[in-house]
């Protein structure tokens, strides 16, 4: 996964949506975070160097004091909203994984030049998918009036969802993501 850039989410209390992008795909994860893990994000992201080590910059530093390097971050799993990753680093000749906050973690990746992965199931429950595929629903035709509404509102649901995708409402995508989602059933 690459790193899209960061969005402001004013209905999220003046949280941040983290977005990654596939680097060979067209699907999109929207990665609600902190204001502070988004700084730290983003200073990175634009080479900014405070003067004093921010926090993420200290962990870097106290992982290289150790003989350490970070080689991945996987964004493993999705609880009940809740994104769940891992930090694969090497200490000497053992290979160690430690439990993180998807934004520490990539706030770490991206100091180390880290790749970011994240497991199929997540992209397939909160992905979001920036292209309509050719295939679909669209070339069956409904058996009844319901199936037809039904069919409908689904189209109506995905043009909305490609809208917002490409507006770069990634909240609005995310809501809509799951509204067809309990449609599709």
């Amino acid at each position: 996964m690459e790193i899209l850039g960061l969005s402001t989410s004013p209905s999220s209390g003046g949280a941040y949506a983290l977005i990654l992008s596939e680097s060979e795909g067209n699907r999109r994860l929207p990665i609600i975070i902190g204001t502070f893990e988004a700084q730290a994000i983003a200073l990175e992201l634009e080479s900014i160097k405070p003067p004093r080590p921010m926090t993420h910059d200290l962990l870097k530093n106290l992982v290289l004091s150790f003989n350490s390097d970070i080689q991945k971050v996987v964004i493993n799993d999705l609880s009940e909203g809740t994104f769940f990753a891992q930090i694969h680093y090497n200490r000497e000749d053992d290979k160690i994984k430690l439990d993180a906050r998807p934004s520490d973690a990539i706030a770490l990746a991206i100091r180390f030049g880290a790749p970011i992965f994240v497991s199929e199931n997540v992209l397939e429950e909160a992905g979001i998918v920036t292209e309509e595929s050719s295939e679909g629903e669209k070339g069956s035709a409904p058996e009844t009036n319901e199936a037809e509404k039904e069919l409908t509102q689904m189209e109506k649901l995905e043009h909305e969802l490609k809208t917002a995708v490409d507006t770069e409402n990634y909240e609005k995508a995310a809501k809509i993501r799951d509204q067809i989602k309990k449609l599709k059933g």
